[in-house]
């Protein structure tokens, strides 16, 4: 039954996450009313700065590098005047990732192709060419064929876009095995292609090398100013700016449909908010089926197709000071630490299947946001990312099993940096599959980055590609949305753009680039 009493706005979005937040700014600076809504006390989804160790330690909960975001006309162009009106500020890292090598030489990443082909050329001369040939290819034709095929756009009918294609569908694997021959290029190379926690063997994951690889060339370990919490903050700011309304502690469990047409929602409490022309569900596409009071095949289709993907497993530490890169020449500090081999990281994606744990040589991130961000705590911030089973011998995890593997991975790092004893170590938080899910709602099965879903052919899609649903005035977004996680900001701005068309609002008119 509906509540006549209920507040009525243009467009209700529900939840807060930033691709959330990111449709609702369009929307609100297209003129439209909007009403956010977000279960948690806190908005930003995964993309959160909390005091996760000790008091006055600002750790990023999941998300610490927007470099995907860079690329997006978002930022690229401010559109919403995020950067020069609301105070979001990302600093260019230098170096972009430090790789350490088991004999004591590190590989540098700089935000720069030649200063990097030269690091390369150390190992490979041709290797080296081949890093410029394809970043050149990338920037030349290629580039632009992804960010159509980011925003959910069809791809030019060009050469170009005909290569992307191509590429696209290979598995990053194969690309990098194709193009480079030293094991230290194909080592960073993987690293890299699985930064958006996508098997590397799987089709599909093509472009990833060269995408993410030109990402870093360009614009480093891109750090919010901060801590992640500064985009949504930001987003947030402009919403409110714009006569919208964001809303915290108002968990949607239901979407009204009157007649055929999604109307509104309700809350966890029994609150009504009513939509005159829209609802953005960024919910989790996995449970729309079970808040909808209407058979839609379309999520039920799509929630059958749905599986989490790899979990991932995190250890937030506060430190003295700054971990230490050991290095020929001297200790040096970097936002970023690349660890693991590609050997390593196939035992991982495996494991992930049979519940076992690699601590050898598994992918590592390291990141320490206080590099070059001091303002975020009295000491060293750091993190270490990883993937790992879902269940281990097909149970949750138990804070012993994470501490445990905590350590572990401490002994790992432990070969190549300094800063990390014992006496260096002032708190340690690890974070399980199991601890992610329950953190965060929406981090099902211990995935922050939307799951994934499989199609009729087999493929692999880490994001849904219809943004319209079949019920009447629902649309989709969040990272179970194409192109799906990492912090591109693409299924927010894209779903955006969809419901302007709908609504006969030139969407050009707040987003005039791809």
């Amino acid at each position: 039954m509906s509540d006549s009493t209920a507040p009525v706005s243009d467009v209700v979005v529900v939840g807060g996450g930033h691709n959330a937040l990111i449709s609702a700014a369009y929307l609100a600076e297209a003129g439209l009313s909007v009403t956010v809504l977000e279960g948690r006390d806190v908005v930003g989804g995964n993309t959160i700065t909390e005091e996760l160790t000790l008091p006055g330690w600002h750790h990023d909960s999941c998300s610490s590098a927007h470099v995907v975001l860079q690329s997006n006309p978002l930022i690229r162009g401010d559109e919403l005047g995020l950067v020069a009106r609301y105070g979001l500020e990302y600093i260019v890292t230098d170096p972009a990732v430090v790789l350490p090598l088991d004999d004591g030489d590190v590989l540098t990443i700089h935000p720069d192709l030649e200063a990097t082909a030269d690091e390369v050329a150390r190992f490979s001369t041709s290797d080296a060419d081949a890093l410029r040939s394809m970043i050149g290819d990338w920037n030349a034709g290629l580039r632009p064929a992804h960010a159509h095929f980011s925003a959910g756009l069809p791809l030019p009918d060009d050469a170009w876009s005909q290569r992307y294609d191509e590429l696209r569908r290979r598995s990053a694997w194969e690309v990098i095995h194709s193009t480079f021959e030293h094991p230290v290029t194909r080592r960073a190379m993987t690293w890299m292609a699985f930064a958006t926690i996508q098997p590397p063997e799987r089709p599909g994951t093509g472009a990833l090398p060269a995408a993410i690889m030109a990402g870093r060339l360009a614009f480093g370990w891109t750090t919010p100013v901060g801590g992640s919490g500064a985009l949504p903050a930001a987003l947030v700011a402009h919403i409110e700016d714009h006569g919208g309304t964001v809303e915290t502690s108002a968990w949607v469990d239901a979407f009204l449909v009157e007649h055929g047409r999604c109307t509104g929602v309700r809350t966890k409490d029994g609150r009504q908010f009513r939509a005159g022309r829209a609802v953005v569900a960024g919910s989790h596409l996995s449970e729309l089926p079970g808040m909808l009071d209407v058979d839609s095949a379309m999520a039920a289709d799509a929630a059958r197709r749905w599986r989490p993907g790899l979990a991932v497993f995190a250890v937030h530490l506060a430190l003295r000071s700054d971990v230490r890169y050991r290095t020929p020449r001297g200790p040096i500090t970097a936002v970023a630490g690349a660890l693991g081999t590609p050997d390593g990281l196939r035992r991982q994606v495996a494991g992930a299947d049979d519940g076992t744990l690699e601590t050898h040589e598994p992918w590592l991130l390291l990141v320490s946001s206080t590099v070059v961000d001091p303002a975020r705590a009295p000491g060293g911030v750091f993190k270490m990312l990883t993937v790992a089973p879902m269940l281990l011998d097909g149970r949750p995890w138990t804070e012993a099993d994470a501490t445990k593997h905590a350590e572990a991975l401490l002994d790992y790092a432990r070969r190549y940096v300094d800063g990390l004893e014992p006496d260096d170590i002032m708190a340690m938080r690890p974070e399980s599959p199991t601890t992610i899910a329950a953190h965060n709602l929406s981090n099902i099965g211990g995935s922050c980055h939307g799951g994934e879903f499989v199609l009729d052919d087999g493929e692999v899609i880490p994001g849904w590609r219809d943004y319209r649903t079949d019920v009447d005035g629902l649309y989709l977004t969040g990272s179970t949305s194409h192109p799906g996680g990492s912090v591109s900001g693409r299924p927010g701005r894209n779903t955006a753009r969809v419901v302007l068309g709908d609504l006969g609002i030139d969407p050009a008119t707040v987003m005039p680039a791809p």
